[in-house]
């Protein structure tokens, strides 16, 4: 078996990576399990362990570990083992909160071409979760779209699309089914030779499912969601990097149960973006949008243009950026002091519990 890194993202700018030993190969992570990575090479799959340096950054930074989707330089030593020696820089990155108190982040893909933003239209789509994981598509650096899956359980699907469109202003919202192979065309140019689509979703979304329609196989496992709660179950644990024929991959990560957002506030912004302008039309620059006169938010809350729900979902998350980036702060303090470690301050004390949670 033999792979074209240039149809997944290999390029010039890449190949001229500073300092670069001539012994290192180059690849690109597929999934890693319990710190052992899958690497596509020219010659094929391998698996490789994680070298001394890699380890070392890891424990001062976790984001500093492969994750899917990474670009790295292989060693292949005479024993025969292979290590990764060096992640490349990464162009975007889509990066969680973890659940723990270090105020850390958790790389879930790299070097994303596009985020999908992937919803289920049955049996309903979750507004706040589609906003939520806007926010974290925006904050990657990538180009962000909405698709809304099983379109083939909609009366009208396109309805639904225009309708889900103001909680995405500016970014496509795509109707697609993968059981009927309908809808996929529009979805082709993100996975065109050289380029990388990432799926964020639920589980039960259909992710998987859309990766085997757009892939022309059954290259990942799907499972339908519970008939007694309508839940997802869980089919995809690890992320993976999968090949399209032709060119481009797609990046399938798991059904997270909880998505923190860090202190990203520019992809909040834009996600945000209906109010942000609003917001600029203000009679003061810092109105808090509450009691101000000539306030054009509240203005538009009571017009009805700005749905309260929105409005309401909008500070539930600036609240939990800034809370993040007081977190972030505290913790890079600690660290030039040399008082940090572990999610703990030298005296023992546990840190701050963490801030209002994800989905």
């Amino acid at each position: 078996m033999t792979i074209d890194l240039t149809a997944l993202g290999w390029d010039a700018d890449r190949a001229a990576y500073p300092n670069r030993r001539t012994d290192r190969r180059p690849g690109r992570v597929a999934r890693v399990d319990r710190g052992v990575c899958t690497v596509l090479r020219p010659e094929g799959p391998v698996r490789a362990s994680l070298g001394g340096g890699l380890l070392a950054a890891a424990a001062r930074d976790l984001t500093a570990l492969p994750c899917a989707g990474d670009w790295v330089l292989l060693a292949t030593w005479p024993d025969g083992p292979v290590t990764v020696e060096t992640v490349l820089p990464r162009r975007t990155a889509l990066i969680r909160r973890t659940a723990g108190k270090d105020a850390s982040g958790q790389v879930l893909a790299a070097n994303l071409d596009a985020a999908a933003v992937v919803e289920p239209v049955h049996p309903a789509p979750d507004a706040a979760r589609i906003e939520r994981l806007l926010s974290l598509a925006h904050e990657s650096g990538a180009e962000p779209l909405v698709v809304l899956t099983k379109a083939d359980l909609a009366p009208d699907p396109a309805a639904v699309a225009r309708q889900l469109a103001a909680l995405a202003p500016g970014v496509p919202v795509l109707p697609v089914s993968a059981e009927r192979g309908t809808g996929l065309d529009p979805l082709r140019p993100y996975v065109a030779p050289g380029r990388t689509l990432g799926l964020l979703g639920p589980s039960g979304a259909g992710k998987s499912s859309l990766v085997n329609a757009l892939a022309g196989a059954d290259v990942m496992r799907t499972q339908a969601i519970r008939r007694s709660d309508g839940k997802g179950r869980h089919t995809t644990t690890w992320r993976a990097l999968v090949p399209i024929p032709g060119g481009g991959a797609v990046l399938d990560t798991p059904g997270v149960r909880a998505v923190g957002l860090l202190d990203g506030s520019a992809g909040l912004d834009r996600a945000f973006a209906d109010i942000a302008e609003l917001a600029a039309d203000c009679r003061y620059g810092d109105c808090a949008h509450e009691a101000e006169p000539a306030c054009a938010v509240r203005e538009a809350l009571e017009t009805g243009e700005l749905p309260v729900r929105r409005w309401e979902n909008w500070r539930r998350l600036q609240r939990e950026v800034a809370y993040e980036s007081r977190r972030r702060e505290v913790r890079l303090a600690a660290e030039r002091r040399g008082g940090w470690r572990g999610g703990r301050r030298r005296t023992g004390r546990p840190a701050t519990p963490p801030g209002p949670g994800g989905l």
